[in-house]
């Protein structure tokens, strides 16, 4: 999520221009989120950066979230801090790697587009304290119906 924002289409009385303000500066915001896309049960965090050491504590934290007999299958890019040699991914979470250049197979990726065109485009944002706290507050507002419907995705979720 970021300060630049998004750019979406708006309701306007016919023969009218709407006009938004559009935010041009390159401050970020990462979520990271693992989702249940059978339950809509989800867990998030909010970083400044990306890296290993990020994905290491995300992981330690959603491991911690499951119950003793649970096992999660965390769908994955191959960014650089999900294959890197040093991430510690904890006994009761295995990683599956999506193909290169597929975002289309990637449920959250779903949600984050949504996420976007929903709760957190046409914004201007205060400054990077404002934009963790919307992203947090769009992500807290996600309804478990939400996330079953926009990260169904076919080749994980069986017909009924």
């Amino acid at each position: 999520m970021g300060q630049q924002g998004t750019l979406t289409r708006v309701w306007a009385r016919a023969g009218t221009r709407p006009w938004i303000l559009k935010q041009t500066e390159y401050q970020w915001a990462y979520l990271w989120a693992a989702v249940d896309p059978a339950t809509g049960d989800c867990c998030a965090m909010i970083t400044p950066t990306v890296n290993t050491e990020m994905m290491n504590q995300f992981l330690d934290g959603l491991g911690q979230t499951l119950a003793s007999d649970e096992h999660a299958v965390l769908v994955l890019d191959n960014a650089g801090w999900h294959v890197a040699k040093a991430l510690n991914v904890p006994e009761n979470i295995t990683l599956l790697f999506l193909p290169p250049y597929s975002p289309e197979l990637q449920p959250v990726e779903r949600l984050w587009q949504w996420m976007r065109s929903h709760q957190l485009s046409n914004r201007v944002y205060r400054d990077y304290d404002d934009l963790l706290q919307r992203s947090n507050l769009a992500f807290d507002s996600l309804e478990s119906q939400t996330i079953r419907t926009v990260c169904a995705v076919a080749w994980l979720t069986p017909p009924k």
